[in-house]
């Protein structure tokens, strides 16, 4: 296994240095970026000394625990996919973190993300997640990215509901490809709190497969212009929000009809 250590970064970046007399210290201090994916890294150490990182790159690794990342205070994007991390801790401190990808790892809650008020991108699809159960999401984490959280990727989770999303009032993008959503009024719910949204990414869920899906979902949600990869076209929803305004007239004016005849009814009797 292989640590990433002060040490490790000083024998990898010598070719990366701008002046062969820069000292490691030199070059520590000023680092911005450090891509260590793919590396048989299972643990980070004390990075302190690289106060400037603002990326970096640590998926395809062995990482089970995230730790001594507090240094990096200045960190804006994190890459941990496809690792063998089964909680999101130690992250609180990381204040300017604007993306975060998680994606293949194995856990079960979306937590410990409270005062991360910068998070502007969550990706955390396919999980290795237990049979029979699907990811959850702590409502304390919800709703503190209630206000920054642009986009959320949650494919892949045996997911079968979103109201509890619903608080992320600033989504443009959500995708949630390869779960378990039935249920049109559980998406008309959210989609009517995300009036932003403008891409949205479902296949793959059953829901997908009803009739009309697509058009529904279409006159639910006047900023959407990608549905499921394909276009929107606007004349294509003018169409469909006049037909639904048609079909809704006729609908309550049968209605009207029939509690007429039910009141003539009764007066005859």
């Amino acid at each position: 296994m292989v640590r990433l250590s002060v040490d490790l970064i000083a024998r990898t970046s010598s070719q990366q240095r701008s002046r062969k007399d820069e000292s490691v210290a030199q070059y520590l201090k000023k680092v911005t970026h450090l891509n260590f994916s793919n590396k048989n890294i299972d643990c980070v150490e004390d990075l302190s000394m690289c106060r400037n990182l603002t990326v970096l790159y640590l998926y395809d690794n062995n990482i089970s625990r995230i730790g001594n990342l507090g240094f990096a205070t200045n960190l804006t994007h994190l890459y941990l996919q496809n690792n063998g991390i089964s909680t999101i801790e130690n992250l609180r401190g990381l204040k300017k973190l604007e993306k975060l990808y998680l994606g293949g790892n194995y856990l079960t809650v979306v937590e410990g993300l409270e005062g991360l008020h910068e998070l502007r991108e969550l990706h955390i699809e396919s999980q290795h997640i237990p049979p029979g159960e699907r990811l959850l999401f702590d409502p304390r984490t919800i709703q503190s990215l209630a206000k920054s959280l642009c986009v959320l990727n949650i494919s892949n989770n045996n997911i079968d509901e979103l109201k509890e999303l619903a608080v992320l009032e600033n989504l443009t993008q959500f995708v949630a490809m390869d779960n378990n959503l039935t249920d049109i009024k559980d998406l008309e719910f959210v989609l009517k709190k995300w009036p932003k949204l403008w891409r949205m990414d479902l296949s793959g869920n059953p829901i997908c497969q009803k009739p009309k899906y697509r058009d529904e979902v279409i006159v639910i949600s006047k900023s959407l212009e990608i549905l499921d990869g394909k276009e929107i076209k606007e004349m294509a929803r003018q169409f469909l929000v006049n037909w639904k305004a048609s079909r809704d007239a006729r609908r309550k004016s049968r209605e009207e009809n029939m509690d007429g005849r039910l009141v003539y009814q009764q007066l005859y009797n």
